[in-house]
């Protein structure tokens, strides 16, 4: 596998096996294919909707299979991985698209743990794009993508107050970081030159005097800094030891353009978003991935991050686990408690 080995990663490894295990999951001895190896965490690719909540499955009001067709989304490649994360924000959220009382119980918690101003939520998008020129391909220089692949799509993405705010959410469980610059790598792709010299990320303040020079990303047409560079804080980032995508934040980094870029655009009715909050949402327990910054000179992701920049985006952190609690002290447990039980016996909440 290509996770790097943390102590959570193997005790959420280990209770995933434990819970295929169970008879009631109706999960069959077969091992599945991933990387290049079979693990007893890995169902067979065509058994993956055995990972979902039975709730989202194909057959329900509330299919997510359905939902991915009618809007063209890319499902992640390892949706058959009992570990990932991918799966854990469609089982956490998405049922909760389907009736206004799941919306406003959605809507009641972000108020509480994003933002004061979220009065409503309209609608809940997986692997959110815009369209027009606030589409990756236009925004950041990301063509050839689409939903789910080859492009900056937010896992999970909220239209709050009257479609008039944006949420975009990036989800995480077993990761140990939010992933090293794709534009560090020396070697050639068929389409893409490989960087002469990814010493200069090491470099930031030459980095934010001259990216079009300086970062390999601007020579492969990404717009990422040409959105943040008029947004960063320079006494706050001239501190960091090396540019922040590059060794563990390249996935913040790229939602925090995507975000500043909605922020600042206009969509195609001409109107602009009230509001556009770029946030993370995680497991409490994974240390890894809450303590992965530092290696750049970030101590705390959610105030070190923000405070890197002062441009329109705001930046938020919250746990999967604040969600589950919101919903055991606010949901329904008429209607909810048969999902309560499901996630708290999956992942151990």
């Amino acid at each position: 596998m290509t996770e790097k080995n943390t102590p959570f990663d193997t005790w959420m490894q280990d209770l995933q096996i434990e819970w295929r295990s169970k008879s009631e999951n109706h999960i069959g001895p077969e091992l599945g294919w991933q990387n290049g190896g079979q693990y007893p965490w890995i169902l067979p690719s065509d058994q993956w909707e055995k990972s979902l909540w039975p709730g989202i499955r194909t057959g329900t009001a509330n299919s997510l299979p359905a939902y991915l067709a009618q809007a063209d989304i890319q499902a992640h490649p390892g949706k058959h991985n009992l570990k990932s994360s991918w799966v854990l924000c469609a089982n956490l959220y998405f049922p909760f698209r389907e009736t206004a009382k799941g919306r406003a119980l959605l809507a009641n918690f972000l108020r509480a743990h994003v933002s004061p101003d979220v009065a409503t939520v309209d609608e809940l998008h997986l692997e959110y794009a815009e369209g027009g020129d606030l589409h990756p391909s236009q925004l950041l220089g990301e063509s050839g993508g689409k939903r789910g692949s080859g492009q900056t799509s937010p896992d999970l993405a909220f239209h709050v107050n009257g479609h008039r705010a944006l949420i975009l959410i990036e989800s995480k469980l077993t990761e140990h970081s939010f992933y090293p610059c794709s534009a560090r790598r020396t070697t050639n792709s068929e389409d893409r030159s490989g960087n002469p010299h990814p010493e200069r990320c090491m470099a930031l303040k030459s980095v934010l005097a001259d990216p079009q020079d300086q970062c390999h990303q601007c020579v492969w047409g990404r717009k990422y800094w040409n959105i943040l560079r008029t947004a960063v804080d320079e006494n706050v980032m001239g501190a960091l030891k090396c540019c922040p995508a590059a060794h563990a934040g390249y996935q913040l980094f790229r939602q925090q353009a995507l975000a500043e870029g909605i922020a600042r655009g206009k969509r195609a009715d001409g109107t602009r978003y009230d509001f556009v909050c770029s946030c993370v949402a995680l497991d409490k327990r994974n240390e890894a991935l809450k303590n992965c910054l530092k290696t750049t000179g970030i101590a705390d992701l959610e105030t070190g991050w923000s405070a890197l920049f002062k441009g329109k985006a705001r930046f938020k952190v919250f746990t999967h686990q604040q969600w589950i609690a919101w919903v055991k002290a606010h949901g329904d447990l008429a209607v909810w408690q048969p999902w309560l039980e499901y996630v708290t016996g999956r992942y151990g909440y």
